[in-house]
């Protein structure tokens, strides 16, 4: 039977074309984006491996020899001094890979990878309270950015595959592939998934968990062994721990900020400043004790036993870590947010006498959806790593936290794309850090498609 049998009206016919023409179109985007996001994974995921295997080996340093901590000012200086000379184009860190993805005519400069592996690595080596997802995001995005010259690829194709390295090394580094899909949408904006980038996220994010594993390295793990019904007692407490972990996202936040402004106000020199910030950790940890000095797992690992941890544990570990990357040393937040809600759920549910695990898994990631603004890839984390049982209550606390955090974050580049309420400040386009400051963004922006900015500026380039 031929075609105008099947077709006798020429309408049809001509639909029938055009539909082949779209799944051609179709079939040919997602042949580009799989073989992209396999590159990028593949670098991603190798890079977190090499990332992992050499946190794991300062970490295990740091605790054989305790007195490496008193070098900790040492390595601060050089870090403030690498920076000052050599590192200034990249020390926007995090924010500068958003910015670039915002406004792809700039590129990530390659020497961001090895600053930040080193000075991560040099921090957790000497004690430092810091994370590792800020370093695995700015590798990720690096080496894809740095794929963008020989591909010979569009402005938007650039914009989309550091999506792709962002959430290759998201995913990569923390063995969560779906969450690391939708933290690499779902980070640029508050209020707004980049569905452009939906099939290269999710290719890099799997392909770089499975490259690191490939490569030996394995994920901590954490089990929740009780999680009650949201019964009438049980719903109500769910509900206030979220309430709390919104605050505890605050504290940190607002923390490192004021020690980010007062150190910068009163020693003028990088160096310095990271010296001096050195000295206080090196000081409070010996003091207060090691457990609170770098990622704290140890300390994660407490949280989920049936004793619960003290009620100031996790306040102690957001003045560390507030000093620690308010003064300039590199390393992520995510770890440290993970500890301290992890820390704070566990004294929560010690105080109201309910499963300690349970609010300790809560708490590890709405402690975070809250500072990171991305409920949703939070939530997702959460049932990737403690069961489809903990999908409802994590997505209640999360949703909770990433509301009631209010237009503020760890990550200053994030735009505003649809306010969390009516009365609440930030305008819509402003990014946190133009939020905090005060700034009102530029009047000429009037619209943003696929995340490009469209200005009535004639001179500016659309998309």
């Amino acid at each position: 039977m031929d075609l105008p049998t099947v077709f006798p009206n020429s309408k049809h016919r001509m639909s029938f074309d055009l539909h082949l023409k779209e799944q051609k179109a179709l079939a040919l985007y997602c042949l580009k984006w799989c073989a992209l996001g396999t590159w990028v994974g593949v670098l991603s995921g190798t890079a977190s491996a090499a990332f992992l295997a050499a946190l794991g080996w300062a970490t295990n340093t740091r605790v054989q020899h305790p007195l490496l901590l008193w070098g900790l000012p040492l390595a601060g200086a050089a870090t403030g001094w690498v920076y000052s000379r050599y590192g200034k184009s990249v020390e926007g860190g995090n924010n500068l890979v958003l910015d670039t993805i915002h406004d792809p005519k700039q590129a990530i400069p390659f020497r961001m990878a090895p600053l930040i592996l080193i000075s991560t690595v040099a921090t957790h080596l000497f004690g430092g309270s810091a994370g590792r997802e800020g370093t695995a995001v700015q590798m990720g995005g690096t080496l894809a950015t740095a794929s963008v010259g020989p591909l010979r690829l569009s402005r938007l194709d650039h914009r989309v595959l550091i999506m792709a390295g962002v959430a290759g090394g998201f995913g990569s580094v923390f063995g969560t592939p779906i969450a690391g899909m939708v933290f690499g949408m779902e980070v640029l904006a508050v209020g707004r998934m980049q569905y452009d980038g939906l099939l290269p996220c999710l290719v890099a994010s799997f392909v770089g968990d499975l490259v690191c594993r490939k490569l030996g390295i394995q994920h901590h793990l954490y089990s929740v062994s009780t999680v009650p019904d949201l019964e009438s007692i049980t719903l109500p407490l769910v509900v206030l721990a979220g309430v709390f972990f919104a605050l505890a996202s605050q504290m940190f936040i607002e923390a490192t900020a004021y020690v980010h402004r007062t150190v910068n106000k009163w020693i003028p020199m990088p160096w310095l400043r990271t010296a001096a910030g050195g000295l206080a950790v090196a000081l409070l940890g010996t003091i207060l004790g090691s457990e609170y000095l770098g990622l704290s797992l140890p300390l994660i690992e407490r949280s989920f036993d049936v004793q619960s941890q003290a009620p100031w544990v996790f306040a102690v570990k957001i003045l560390l870590t507030a000093i620690t990357l308010g003064c300039g040393f590199k390393g992520g937040e995510v770890t440290p947010l993970f500890c301290i809600g992890a820390t704070l759920g566990s004294a929560f549910a010690g105080i109201t006498h309910q499963p300690t695990s349970f609010f300790a898994g809560l708490g590890f990631v709405a402690v975070f959806a809250g500072a990171a603004n991305t409920p949703l890839a939070c939530a997702i984390m959460g049932i990737e790593l403690f069961g489809a049982k903990m999908a409802v209550p994590l997505a209640i606390t999360c949703s909770i936290s990433y509301i009631l955090s209010g237009h503020r974050g760890i990550y200053l580049s994030q735009r505003i794309s649809t306010r969390k309420g009516e009365s609440a400040d930030g305008e819509k386009m402003q990014t946190l850090r133009q939020n905090r400051t005060g700034i009102v963004a530029s009047e000429n922006v009037v619209l943003e498609v696929g995340g490009f900015v469209i200005s009535e500026d004639p001179s500016e380039e659309k998309s």
